[in-house]
């Protein structure tokens, strides 16, 4: 259920908070933050991609957290393996940020998956989930056990756990298994990105995944709704908001270096597509 508004207590002439809704036990706003600009993950071109990291400093992290803050988001998206993203979320954390972390799990920097989920819940992470990429694998190889001792582990610290997917059926498969709290759908099926094909953003892509969100019974989040970076804001954001479940959730990466106030911008338009 949403509930009402709340004022963020960041600072002097915070914003009202954005809606929240009960996500898995923990108060969400309806729009978080992301990452994938912070580390460099333009999902368009490798000129692109330098152009994202060069801007992101530690610094300039903050700084969008801060502001993200301000305007009336709570929560906030990165990956464990981005080395000078993870070092800001443990010093953002470790020095009293106040936006919820919720970590994007992968094992590459890890002796594996359990020591990653051990490792984000010391840094303070107040969910989890596996990464897209190796969510699809486990699903191409049926790899249900793998996934279910992944999964008991973070249960078993107390950690809301989900998994990511780029395909409706990585989504359905999962479900059917029910080892997990919650799903991070992309709106575009862009796995083709970690099969080695390239980018891929169809629109036709599109609709399938809005009525999976729509299908799945644990709550979501929405991501790519924007199709990293192809499509309209407040057209993508209209259309997610119309097309996911009340308690789910939106979440997109921001990067202030093509307009210094695009986090402002996009908390205004959620603000207007739910009449908050």
């Amino acid at each position: 259920m949403m509930e009402t508004e709340a004022y963020t207590e960041t600072r002097d002439g915070a914003h009202p908070m954005l809606p929240t809704v009960d996500f898995c036990g923990l108060r969400v706003t309806r729009l978080i933050i992301g990452a994938n600009p912070f580390g460099g993950f333009s999902h368009q071109t490798p000129e692109r991609d330098a152009e994202m990291v060069a801007y992101h400093t530690p610094e300039r992290i903050r700084e969008t957290w801060s502001r993200a803050e301000a305007a009336g988001i709570n929560t906030m998206v990165t990956n464990n393996e981005t080395p000078h993203v993870i070092g800001t979320v443990r010093e953002y954390l470790a020095g009293g940020g106040r936006l919820q972390w919720i970590a994007q799990l992968a094992d590459r920097p890890y002796e594996n998956m359990l020591a990653a989920v051990d490792d984000a819940v010391r840094i303070g992470a107040k969910a989890a989930y596996f990464h897209g990429g190796l969510v699809d694998g486990l699903y191409t190889s049926k790899d249900d056990r793998t996934l279910r001792t992944w999964a008991e582990h973070a249960r078993s610290l107390g950690l809301p756990i989900g998994v990511a997917g780029h395909a409706p059926e990585v989504h359905d498969w999962v479900a059917s298994l029910d080892v997990v709290d919650f799903h991070v759908v992309c709106f575009f099926n862009c796995g083709s990105l970690h099969s080695g094909q390239g980018h891929r953003f169809r629109l036709a892509d599109v609709a399938p995944a809005a009525e999976c969100v729509r299908r799945l019974p644990k709550p979501c989040i929405a991501y790519k709704v924007m199709g990293a970076g192809r499509i309209d804001p407040l057209m993508a954001l209209e259309y997610a908001f119309g097309h996911i479940k009340p308690g789910d959730v939106v979440n997109v990466g921001m990067h202030r270096g093509d307009k210094d106030g695009m986090v402002e911008e996009n908390v205004g338009f959620v603000r207007e597509i739910l009449g908050a």
